[in-house]
């Protein structure tokens, strides 16, 4: 039985991403925040026949993320899914720059990937897959940026892609590939309720194209339909 890691697993995308990959014979190992708040993805995991392993992992804590990662010492992970993320804050705008709030968001979608890979890259190594999926958004693409504003969240997920890219240079010589994907403009606490694509539908097509990505893919910025989005 092939294992993914997703974090983030309690809400929106990493919840869909837990229901799909658990319906489909996989072992979620689902992470969040705090398990005993997580109604929804408990009552998933309850009814999972024991596909679904939900564990505690904040990303942007140091210490829970190693806490996490030491309970899964020796266990293979074939994909490991950066789904973690939380959008821009009040504060948001020239002249009314939060710059507290600015470092949380960074904290997040940047060093919390950052955080989850250094500590569980030794299990995607051991996996069959060896992939190391982040979920970014297109927002942080600065070839893309013809609005502007966002500062706090496109910032972050501009560091991010770079994070990736270079990880997956240092990470090739294992054999691990590192991928970049934005989900489309989906309907979520974060996305809101204009966003045209449900849960369900981005997740199906991104799971469609996560199963075909591979070493040639890595450190590649893909939108949810599989093209390449220009950094």
């Amino acid at each position: 039985m092939p294992t993914i890691l997703v974090t983030g697993a309690n809400r929106g995308l990493g919840l869909e991403f837990t229901r799909q990959y658990a319906a489909d014979g996989w072992m979620v190992i689902a992470a969040c925040r705090d398990p005993q708040a997580a109604g929804d993805l408990q009552a998933l995991a309850a009814g999972s026949a024991g596909r679904i392993r939900v564990i505690a992992m904040n990303v942007a804590d140091t210490a829970s993320v190693q806490a996490a990662a030491a309970s899964l010492a020796g266990e293979p992970i074939d994909i490991l899914l950066n789904n973690a993320g939380v959008g821009s804050p009040a504060g948001k705008t020239l002249g009314s720059l939060d710059y507290a709030a600015w470092l949380k968001v960074l904290d997040v979608n940047t060093l919390g990937p950052a955080r989850v890979v250094e500590a569980l890259v030794e299990n995607v190594a051991r996996g069959e897959r060896k992939l190391i999926v982040t979920i970014t958004s297109r927002m942080g693409s600065i070839d893309d940026n013809a609005s502007g504003g966002s500062y706090p969240y496109r910032s972050s997920k501009a560091a991010v892609n770079m994070v990736v890219k270079s990880l997956s240079i240092d990470l090739a010589s294992r054999g691990i590939a590192c991928v970049l994907l934005h989900p489309g403009w989906v309907r979520t606490d974060m996305g809101g309720s204009s966003g045209k694509l449900t849960p369900a539908e981005s997740i199906g097509e991104l799971r469609k194209l996560i199963a075909g990505l591979g070493p040639k893919d890595s450190g590649k910025f893909y939108n949810y339909d599989g093209k390449e989005i220009p950094w």
